[in-house]
């Protein structure tokens, strides 16, 4: 039977990837060069491949080495979290809701306004997976129509979601014209599988677009430079500053808002979802 990764293997593929060489993920971990190139060659040999590129200028991982740091990323983070969620059953139940990095700013501080939740952030194929196996109450994605979800797992739409225009303070609004984006700096973010088509029908719209890496960097990115930025609409849904405003998107485009949960979900979570579709602005 092929061995199975422990702890200490997982982190130093972290470690390596992070540091870009075997000898500085080393001394990072507290053991000795020998023995840090060692255990990556015996991970290699339990793995069948190569997990990096190594020469006098480090050590680069293959496509085989970043995604097994990928799913160290994911392994080590659901270990932190294992005496939190212990601790967490002895005092009573708290609902475990996970999100992706992009929506946890917004949908986080809206729910444990009035939930008592632990807060978790990954990918979505993951967090569906944790559902599934029963360490997480429920997952929002907004990737839930276009996946095949596990056994034992049920998606709810919560609404739709639109892009709209982000207009800072002072900003002038987009043209009326066929191109009323011509030659404007526009930032844009998602939070689905869309990017490559927004950024194409910005294009075609005469805009320069920049994406930003998560939804309020984008806006801070607009806010900074004083440009405009297309965002889904719950992005700005409590914040927006005086002077500023939101107006419709120059295309049409529309997100879905889902949670994945169990067959027989959380009560007090199913009961907060029509205030959380209100306060999030969702049709």
């Amino acid at each position: 039977m092929t061995s199975l990764p422990s702890v200490e293997d997982l982190q130093l593929i972290q470690a390596i990837v992070r540091t870009g060489a075997v000898g500085t993920a080393a001394r990072e971990l507290r053991i000795a060069q020998p023995s840090a190139s060692q255990r990556l060659a015996r991970i290699e040999r339990l793995c069948g491949v190569r997990l990096f590129e190594r020469d006098t200028r480090g050590a680069r991982p293959t496509a085989a080495g970043a995604e097994l740091a990928r799913r160290a990323d994911h392994i080590l983070s659901h270990l932190e979290e294992v005496y939190d969620a212990t601790r967490a059953a002895a005092t009573g139940h708290r609902l475990v809701i996970g999100t992706f990095a992009s929506l946890a700013p917004i949908l986080f501080p809206v729910l444990d306004a009035d939930l008592e939740l632990e807060q978790v952030v990954d990918h979505g194929q993951f967090l569906v997976e944790r559902v599934a196996e029963g360490t997480l109450d429920a997952a929002f994605i907004a990737i839930a129509e276009q996946m095949t979800l596990p056994r034992g797992t049920v998606a709810r739409r919560i609404g739709r979601d639109d892009l709209v225009v982000f207009v800072p303070a002072g900003v002038p609004l987009p043209g009326t014209n066929k191109q009323p984006l011509k030659d404007r700096l526009v930032a844009f973010s998602t939070y689905d599988r869309g990017s490559e088509e927004i950024q194409a029908r910005l294009v075609a719209l005469g805009a320069t677009a920049r994406r930003g890496v998560t939804l309020g960097t984008t806006v801070a990115m607009a806010r900074r430079r004083a440009h405009l930025a297309v965002v889904p609409r719950s992005a700005l849904a409590t914040e927006l500053l005086p002077g500023e405003q939101l107006v419709a998107a120059p295309f049409r485009y529309r997100l879905t808002l889902s949670v994945v949960t169990t067959p027989t979900p959380p009560k007090d979570l199913v009961r907060y979802l029509p205030q959380l579709r209100t306060t999030l602005n969702l049709s």
